[in-house]
């Protein structure tokens, strides 16, 4: 794209760009003189700097500043300008770090892939972080975060703590938990959840030990992005998970269903049949409350379809735990000279509680035995229906 075409997109599609900025007086003039080149719409988020950034920004009347009387984190100057750039009438915005590692001359490389895209999008820069002269620290911690992204979302990227982003301002969450680094964390994830699409596009990067100045503290920040994935992993497995697989059922027949969501899912035959055999053993074991959580992490943990386990771990239907509580009881007595007259008797938790390691070792024969025989039924039934996929 030409440089006028590039400034016509900006406009038609009404994209700003925000710059938050903390003490980076050695690189600031460079970043919003690259940017100019681009478009006049900025807004900078001054966080409290303490050096000579108020002077800096004074050389440009023809930009908005705002200025926070203290530094609150990365996090907290974004949400400010967010809610400016939508006060202004902006739909997107282009985040872009004052420490030089990023590129003004890329903003094109955004507007670019917004135009290619049929719907609203977030954009994060991939900075390539096997490329030489990237710190190891910074590699390491993308690759954790892209794991934890991956997992929260299932959407793979290449690079998840990239600044260097384009976002819908109109379908990002209107508000957050949290004010600093773990800040870019969270908005994607909530944003992936509401089902926007989050993709990767190319950006050079410029690591320089003598201008960039880093504000991330190694132990707190990454403390504080811990338990972040904590929380969002807890909510993925408990809430995400199990709303987007009944909204998918609800939208589809049990015919469409099985064949989108089973028979073309991700996974071989054998794949398949493991996943399946997982969920029915996890079900039908005594992990009451912990089921969900248990069946996704294995699933992950093995590399399993995770929608598949979810859905055999639903054996335990509420209409079907009387059964799988008798059979338990029954199961389990020859080995711990209980009770097997099982089905005379009232079935509730006082005979459970009076009857726990009969029940728990009948529970995991039961499960163990019923897990065998459907991952059997299933592999034999996957490679009638769809004997290519072995």
């Amino acid at each position: 794209m030409s440089l006028a075409e590039v400034q016509n997109a900006i406009s038609e599609k009404k994209i700003c760009v925000l710059i938050p900025t903390y003490n980076n007086e050695k690189t600031l003039n460079r970043v919003i003189d690259g940017v100019l080149n681009y478009t006049g719409s900025i807004i900078v988020i001054n966080d409290g700097s303490t050096d000579s950034t108020p002077q800096i920004l004074a050389q440009y009347p023809q930009i908005t500043v705002i200025s926070l009387p203290e530094n609150k984190g990365k996090g907290n100057a974004l949400k400010t300008g967010f809610r400016a750039a939508k006060k202004s009438g902006y739909d997107h915005a282009i985040t872009i770090d004052s420490d030089g590692q990023h590129y003004p001359d890329d903003i094109p490389v955004f507007v670019e892939a917004l135009l290619q895209e049929k719907e609203e999008v977030l954009l994060i820069g991939n900075r390539n972080m096997s490329q030489d002269g990237i710190p190891k620290k910074s590699s390491f911690g993308n690759r954790f975060s892209n794991f934890w992204f991956w997992f929260e979302t299932g959407i793979k990227l290449e690079d998840t703590q990239s600044g260097y982003r384009l976002y819908p301002l109109h379908k990002i969450p209107k508000k957050y938990f949290t004010p600093k680094f773990e800040f870019e964390i969270e908005i994607i994830v909530r944003t992936a959840w509401r089902h926007v699409p989050v993709k990767n596009v190319p950006i050079k990067v410029l690591y320089d030990p003598a201008e960039r100045v880093s504000h991330f503290r190694p132990f707190k920040d990454f403390t504080r992005i811990s338990i972040l994935n904590t929380i969002l992993v807890t909510i993925t497995l408990l809430y995400i998970i199990p709303r987007n697989f009944v909204n998918n059922f609800k939208k589809k027949s049990f015919k469409r269903f099985i064949q989108e969501d089973v028979l073309e899912s991700d996974g071989s035959n054998r794949t398949k049949a493991f996943s399946i055999a997982l969920g029915v053993f996890i079900g039908l074991s005594p992990f009451w409350g912990f089921q969900t959580l248990l069946v996704i992490s294995l699933s992950v943990l093995f590399k399993l379809n995770k929608v598949l386990a979810f859905v055999a771990s639903n054996v335990s239907l509420p209409p079907f735990i009387p059964f799988i509580i008798a059979a338990s009881l029954f199961l389990g007595a020859p080995f711990v000279s209980g009770d097997s007259d099982i089905l005379s008797q009232d079935l509730n938790f006082e005979l459970i509680k009076n009857n726990l390691l009969q029940y728990i070792i009948g529970s995991f024969i039961l499960s163990t035995t019923l897990s065998a025989l459907s991952g059997v039924a299933s592999f034999l039934f996957l490679n009638k229906v769809n004997p290519d996929n072995n």
